[in-house]
């Protein structure tokens, strides 16, 4: 897997203060997409332990929430497997820090009954994540007013409260 950007301040992509990265790679390839340099799965670096050990050190501090994935598309085949055992040293080091993940496939649909049939991994992976925000970037939807997301039919999932309730639960109905 490559990654295109890390940011260890960045407060646009969920709450609080958090580190985020930016993977390469994405099919969707949405008009209006504000990141298409990584469409292209080599572009920016490749993510290696040592880059992994640079995120987790950044995630350290106290006022740090948490971790955003983003890109480019983290749950294309290539990317979620590099990043499922990323995310399980995440969660065992920073057990209080929340995860997020942007995505433009949909939770339903594509994650639950497409990639969890596809992969085993997927089950794993999605137990480590506090937050998707689901659906292509869509640019007749844009709205700059929307917090955290780019267009409106973009859903902000409690992933772990939607598991267990068998239906989607949505971030931010009760704040």
């Amino acid at each position: 897997m490559y990654y295109a950007n890390i940011k260890n301040c960045d407060i646009a992509n969920g709450p609080g203060v958090r580190v985020t990265l930016f993977v390469s790679g994405c099919t969707h390839h949405c008009e209006g997409c504000f990141n298409e340099e990584t469409w292209d799965f080599q572009y920016g670096e490749p993510f290696t332990q040592e880059t992994a050990d640079e995120i987790l050190e950044m995630l350290a501090p106290d006022y740090v929430e948490g971790l955003t994935l983003l890109g480019g598309e983290p749950l294309e085949p290539v990317n979620r497997e590099a990043l499922l055992p990323f995310l399980r040293a995440v969660k065992e080091r920073y057990p209080g820090k929340n995860i997020w993940c942007y995505s433009g496939y949909l939770f339903e649909k594509d994650i639950l009954e497409r990639f969890c049939a596809q992969w085993e991994g997927m089950r794993e992976f999605l137990s480590y994540l506090d937050v998707i925000v689901d659906g292509e970037f869509i640019l007749a939807k844009k709205d700059i007013s929307l917090q955290f997301r780019g267009s409106a039919n973009q859903r902000m999932i409690r992933v772990q409260e939607s598991l267990k309730q068998g239906q989607v639960v949505l971030w931010g109905a009760d704040r």
